[in-house]
């Protein structure tokens, strides 16, 4: 089993900047990848950055390119989403996820809300 927990979400205005992290443990030698998704009340689950765990391996959804950076830390088993010029459409709840292999997610943390005024 892996668990994951992540923080750093908050109120934040139009332009400004964020740092999720999403702190790892319990059986991370398993993990092949990690990833950061999102959502909005009403809307399904949205993809917006991935991670490999042991290579290095990167990627984005359109809407965040350029705009948000996925990096992770082994040595902590931590991955954090660095998020500049935000957008009132990036709010939402932002959930941290692993995977044991290519495809489905077996891992979720319990999200952190990420809010952005205009």
């Amino acid at each position: 089993q892996v668990q994951l927990v992540e923080s750093g979400g908050g109120l934040v205005q139009a332009g400004g900047s964020l740092r999720l992290s999403c702190a790892a443990s319990g059986r991370t030698d398993s993990i092949y990848h990690m990833a950061w998704f999102r959502q909005t009340p009403g809307k399904e689950r949205e993809f917006v950055a991935r991670i490999s765990w042991s290579v290095y391996s990167l990627n984005y959804a359109d809407s965040v390119k350029g705009r948000f950076t996925i990096s992770r830390d082994n040595a902590k088993n931590t991955v954090y989403l660095q998020m500049n010029s935000l957008k009132p459409e990036d709010t939402a709840v932002y959930y941290c996820a692993a995977n044991k292999g290519l495809g489905t997610y077996d891992y979720w943390g319990q999200g952190t809300q990420v809010t952005v005024s205009s």
